[in-house]
């Protein structure tokens, strides 16, 4: 796993890749696109070898000059990204997970359509006390983080208030291996499966549950977050990584209106989770 120096420097050098294709296609030279931007070739230069990061009038300008300034969007999102794209966790968490609960509340707060996909673990804001107690202290265990997880936990319960509370909607599918996965003992995954019975009944809630045998176009993915069809968080075992470019953020849509088809909803989906309750004991 690369670091996220290196990550950024690669989407930095990505960028600058992708103007200066943009120029190549246009047909024109460095100096004819300097004369239409009215900046010096050497500008043009420094931006193509990624030694100088383009502002965002800069990639508009480059964009128009090469005749296609409807690239301008996702180029100007990617460069934003750079830096911000690919965090380690072990940065958010240096200071113990409490603190990184509560950064997410602004955005939960502002939110108002939540796309969720969760292959390996219940959402956040669908945990009971109990489930993300279990599932915290592995992570804080794991990753040897500062203990305060009772805290976290706390942070994480004040958070949720988004499914009651507000303009919001959600939209969520849970693969059938999350019902499954043990998180803490028996009967703290029972409380949890028994939780999820009733905030499906939340009208703010839409919960399909993909089933083991579903046929499906899409296999499955890691866990991500679409929020306001704007940004996308997708969280993997050393770092999340936020994407903001709208063709990135499409293609996760695309992907969750796949599985969607291979959900199962209502009295289908209650019967998933009330197997999965009745086999606890097995």
């Amino acid at each position: 796993m690369s670091s996220p120096s290196s990550r950024a420097n690669e989407a930095r050098h990505a960028v600058a890749s992708r103007l200066r294709d943009m120029r190549l296609d246009a047909g024109i030279t460095g100096r004819e696109l300097a004369a239409r931007c009215s900046w010096s070739e050497s500008k043009s230069s420094r931006i193509e070898h990624a030694k100088t990061p383009p502002s965002d009038a800069d990639i508009r300008a480059w964009c128009a000059a090469c005749g296609v300034p409807d690239q301008a969007g996702d180029l100007i999102a990617a460069n934003r990204q750079a830096d911000a794209a690919y965090v380690e966790w072990k940065r958010l968490q240096r200071t113990g997970l409490k603190r990184l609960q509560e950064s997410g509340v602004p955005l939960y707060e502002q939110t108002r359509q939540f796309h969720v996909y969760a292959s390996n673990v219940v959402p956040g804001f669908f945990q009971t006390p109990g489930y993300a107690t279990a599932l915290l202290s592995s992570i804080a265990q794991f990753r040897g983080t500062p203990d305060d997880v009772s805290e976290a936990v706390t942070a994480r319960m004040v958070r949720s208030h988004v499914i009651r509370e507000g303009e919001h909607r959600f939209a969520v599918l849970v693969e059938e291996s999350v019902l499954r996965y043990r998180i803490g003992d028996p009967e703290v995954m029972a409380a949890q499966l028994g939780y999820l019975l009733s905030v499906m009944a939340l009208p703010a809630i839409s919960l399909g549950i993909i089933p083991f045998t579903a046929s499906r176009q899409a296999w499955p993915l890691e866990t991500f977050t679409i929020f306001d069809r704007l940004r996308v968080h997708v969280d993997t075992l050393a770092a999340s990584i936020t994407e903001t470019q709208p063709s990135e953020v499409a293609l996760y849509l695309k992907a969750f209106g796949n599985m969607q088809k291979a959900a199962a909803y209502g009295g289908d989906a209650r019967s998933l989770i009330t197997k999965a309750i009745d086999e606890l004991g097995d």
